[in-house]
C-alpha cells in the first residue's frame, strides 16, 4: 500500500497462519501468488473491495501441533491466535490501516487484537463475530453449520463470549474436517470444495442442506452462518437450494460479513469501546462490574 492513499478504507487482511511450502502445495495454495490469488473466495469478495485499498498478510508460520496441518483443538487455536498478534501490532503501529480483518473461522486472537488496536483507532473484525451480529439483524435467532466436532466446541465458546447464547438456535456439525495428519480419514472440506469446483456432486452440500433445514424446522433458526471459512463455497449453492425448497433463509459467509462490518465501523468512526478494552493504567476505572 502506497503512502499516497486516497481510499476511505485501508484494510489489512490477515490469514490464520502460513504452513510450510510443501504443505501449502499439497493443499493447492501458493503464497508467492498475487494477493488476489491468496485471498480465498476473491471472486465473490472483489465487488466489496472495489473501494478498498487493501493488503494481504499470509499469517505467521504455523507452530501449532506439528506445523503440518490445520488447527483443531482449543490449544492449537490459542497458539494460532497468539502468533498473529504481533502482525496486528505492527499493522497498527505502521499507521497504514484503519481496518484489520482477521480471516478464518473461530476468530483466533480476535479479542486480544481489538485490545491492541483500540489505542490506534483501528477497527478489527473477524468472521464469526461479524456473522453473528449480522445474523441477529436479519432475524431473532440463527444457527451455525460447522465442519467438525473440534471446531464446533470452540464456536460454542465464541457464542457465549460474544453474548449470543440466547440468540443462537443451534449448532449442527456436517463432519467434513479440514486436512491434518494423517490426511486419510476419507473426507474433508477441502476435497469437497475441489470436487464441487469440477462440477461433481457434493455429499457435503447435501448434508449441509439437510442440516440447514433441520436448523429451521426443528431448532427455530431464521438465518444460517457458516462456522468455517474453508466452506465458503457452500454459501451460494446452499442459499439456492433452500430457496428452491421454499425457505427464504439468509445464509452468511465470514469473509464478506467481516469486510462489510469493517466498512461500517470506519464509516461510523468507531473501533471498540475503551471501557471494554482499557489500557494497563486507564484514566478512569469502574469499582464494580455487574452482570
Amino acid at each position: 500500500m502506497t503512502a499516497t492513499t486516497t481510499s476511505k478504507f485501508r484494510f489489512l487482511m490477515v490469514r490464520h497462519f502460513t504452513l510450510p511450502e510443501h504443505v501449502h502445495e499439497r493443499f493447492g495454495m501458493n503464497d508467492r501468488a498475487p494477493k488476489e490469488a491468496m485471498l480465498m473466495n476473491y471472486q465473490h469478495l472483489a465487488p466489496l473491495l472495489e473501494d478498498v485499498e487493501w493488503d494481504f498478510h499470509p499469517g505467521p508460520m504455523a507452530t501449532h501441533g506439528d506445523g503440518d496441518g490445520y488447527p483443531e483443538t482449543r490449544e492449537e487455536l490459542a497458539i494460532v491466535g497468539t502468533n498473529r498478534l504481533p502482525v496486528v501490532r505492527e499493522a497498527c503501529e505502521s499507521g497504514r490501516y484503519n481496518g484489520i480483518i482477521l480471516l478464518g473461522g473461530v476468530d483466533p486472537g480476535f479479542w486480544e487484537a481489538r485490545e491492541i488496536a483500540h489505542p490506534y483507532g483501528v477497527a478489527v473484525t473477524a468472521n464469526a463475530f461479524a456473522q453473528m451480529h449480522i445474523a441477529c439483524m436479519l432475524g431473532a435467532r440463527f444457527s451455525v453449520l460447522d465442519i467438525s466436532e473440534g471446531q464446533s466446541v470452540k464456536m460454542v465458546d465464541l457464542i457465549r463470549l460474544y453474548g449470543f447464547a440466547d440468540r443462537c438456535a443451534s449448532l449442527r456439525v456436517v463432519d467434513y474436517p479440514l486436512p491434518r495428519k494423517p490426511f486419510d480419514y476419507g473426507r474433508s472440506t477441502l476435497e469437497e470444495r475441489r470436487g464441487f469446483a469440477r462440477g461433481e456432486p457434493s455429499a457435503m452440500l447435501e448434508e449441509a442442506v439437510q442440516q440447514a433445514i433441520a436448523c429451521v424446522e426443528e431448532d427455530g433458526a431464521e438465518s444460517i452462518i457458516l462456522g468455517c471459512s474453508g466452506c465458503y463455497w457452500l454459501q451460494d449453492p446452499l442459499q439456492k437450494r433452500l430457496r428452491e425448497m421454499g425457505w427464504d433463509v439468509p445464509v452468511l459467509e465470514g469473509y464478506r460479513a467481516a469486510i462489510e462490518m469493517a466498512k461500517m465501523m470506519v464509516n461510523l468512526g468507531v473501533s471498540s469501546s475503551g471501557v471494554a478494552f482499557p489500557p494497563p493504567l486507564p484514566r478512569r476505572w469502574r469499582r464494580i462490574k455487574t452482570f
